[in-house]
């Protein structure tokens, strides 16, 4: 069962205990709340088989945003992404930053930066991915967790990331055991990065607040020097 299935049912779970301590006060017959509910578990089971879950992503995405703080960090974190991708030369070719913009343009999850994987790809291709494009896409994922670190002194969205990193710490071979010395030495190259290019990260971050195009954001990124030691 998937994350988003999880906390469909922890609401479902809430919204009856808050009905059965409320209904009674309020005259509200408790079969209203029942089949409300099992409706809604009806409703979420079929999204989770029949769409793979997004639906219930998105729902949840929009209930999360009644919250300025979720709607900062999802900029800050995918800003993170966007600079340290731009920094290791890859291309950002776009950036989403809710479920229903990724599930537009049928992208997964609640949204991110679109990457142009040309290279990989034919690294891919060859059999052969060579070091220096591991270490660059290591420290991209794990750059939106070191933005919201620098930022918000927590990650709530490191989650996602951490699984993309294993994921493909284990199709290149490397053994379970490594994975969280990779995440540590990946997220602190990261952090270094944002931390170099602090001011041209913030500018980004306002960039992308007004919802500038990726072609607008690189623009800006340019038009300032730039540090990317490591």
């Amino acid at each position: 069962m998937n994350q988003t299935a999880i906390n469909l049912i922890a609401i479902c779970v809430f919204l009856m205990t808050l009905s059965t301590l409320l209904g009674p006060l309020i005259h509200l017959s408790p079969t209203i709340p029942a089949l409300t509910i099992l409706g809604f578990l009806g409703i979420a089971t079929l999204d989770n088989f029949g769409f793979e879950g997004r639906g219930g992503t998105i729902f949840l995405d929009w209930l999360a945003r009644f919250s300025p703080t979720y709607k900062e960090r999802i900029i800050y974190h995918e800003a993170g992404h966007f600079l340290v991708a731009h920094l290791s030369g890859i291309s950002v070719t776009g950036y989403t930053l809710s479920a229903w913009e990724a599930w537009r343009i049928r992208q997964p999850g609640q949204g991110g930066i679109i990457l142009g994987d040309d290279e990989i790809a034919q690294q891919l291709e060859r059999g052969k991915i060579g070091v220096s494009m591991v270490e660059k896409y290591c420290n991209i994922w794990m750059a939106g967790i070191a933005a919201e670190l620098l930022v918000f002194n927590s990650a709530e969205g490191a989650g996602d990331d951490k699984a993309k990193l294993n994921q493909f710490l284990t199709v290149l071979g490397f053994q379970e055991t490594l994975f969280e010395q990779k995440q540590r030495f990946h997220l602190l190259q990261a952090k270094n990065l944002l931390e170099q290019n602090w001011q041209i990260y913030q500018n980004l971050v306002q960039a992308m607040k007004n919802r500038l195009d990726v072609e607008e954001c690189k623009k800006l990124i340019a038009c300032a020097p730039l540090k990317n030691e490591i």
